[in-house]
């Protein structure tokens, strides 16, 4: 242990996006307007579904539970990310680099977790719509929105500690705007063959099996649909998942590039150009789709507005 931490290095340079200073300027402008989008659209949902009654049910509270990650996720790495491209790269302490890639991969894992339990919760309301209410209690609910976030947390808290007890004793150059498990790997003088074994054991349960899952309930999703009677209430049944469709097959397409695929077949920029797509453009979008394509939410919305306008009126009056 001693002789661990002689060779441990203390701090760790993000070298971010090369060969792209004279656009660093437009790159962060860009970069700070749809971090704020992000901010702004998944606190939103999550206020109006704390706030709006019609909202209080069970695919509502597991979104905002959804979007509560992405903007701790998001929060998590962008900030740092404009420092680094505005400075042309930066330097992190090793344990802030650690912390990042906790909080980054947990958030993570705990969001395929989720996606999982919403694709359950629209097969138990389209396919079992009579013993919805009694099957999804309260209890239940509270399961379904504690487990993901606890299994998150465990498994990353694993894959961290093996990270943890390797030897890192330089170089301390990490090409990439954050810290992410295969970047702090490169960084380690020890064999990481452990880890890398592990880490992609763990990406079984946490990403194909639940891919696995929620296709399946969609598909018996899909065959519920086609025997609804009603050309309204079909169409309004699919609505209501295909939001939840297009947002995983983004999500998950761009996890598995990354993570299941192998990443010696990535150049960095590569590799740097996916990250981004799941790192920045899948939380931006989540709001968009859910709300453009949800009336409740919409109508949510409204209400909130409106009612904001008058008691701002009543207030001048």
């Amino acid at each position: 242990m001693y002789g661990q931490n002689q060779t441990r290095i203390a701090e760790v340079l993000l070298l971010g996006f090369q060969n792209t200073h004279h656009l660093k300027v437009l790159l962060f402008v860009i970069f700070l307007l749809i971090y704020m989008v992000t901010i702004t659209g998944n606190f939103l949902i999550v206020v109006l579904v704390s706030v709006n009654s019609r909202l209080h049910t069970p695919m509502y509270f597991f979104l905002s539970l959804l979007s509560s990650s992405e903007v701790i996720s998001t929060t998590n790495i962008v900030p740092k990310m404009l420092s680094v491209i505005m400075k042309d790269g930066g330097s992190m302490s090793f344990s802030a680099c650690l912390t990042q890639f906790y909080i980054f991969s947990a958030s993570t894992n705990s969001e395929c977790f989720l996606l999982t339990v919403m694709s359950f919760d629209r097969y138990l309301a389209i396919c079992n719509p009579l013993r919805y209410v009694s099957i999804m209690d309260f209890k239940l609910q509270f399961n379904l929105a504690l487990w993901p976030w606890l299994t998150g947390l465990l498994v990353t808290l694993l894959i961290t500690i093996l990270v943890y007890n390797l030897q890192f004793c330089g170089p301390n150059v990490i090409d990439h705007f954050f810290c992410d498990l295969s970047p702090i790997l490169q960084l380690s003088c020890s064999d990481t063959t452990t880890v890398k074994a592990q880490a992609f054991i763990f990406s079984v349960p946490v990403i194909v099996l639940p891919f696995i899952f929620i296709v399946a309930t969609y598909v018996f999703i899909s065959f519920a649909i086609l025997r609804i009677a009603s050309h309204n209430m079909r169409q309004k049944a699919f609505s209501t998942c295909s939001s939840h469709l297009a947002v995983v097959c983004m999500y998950y397409g761009t996890l598995m590039s990354v993570y299941l695929f192998p990443s010696t077949g990535h150049s960095p920029s590569v590799s740097k150009v996916l990250s981004l797509l799941y790192v920045i453009v899948t939380p931006l979008f989540n709001p968009i789709i859910y709300s453009l394509r949800n009336r409740d939410i919409l109508v949510a919305l409204r209400t909130s507005i409106c009612k904001t306008t008058y008691d701002i009126n009543e207030g001048i009056q």
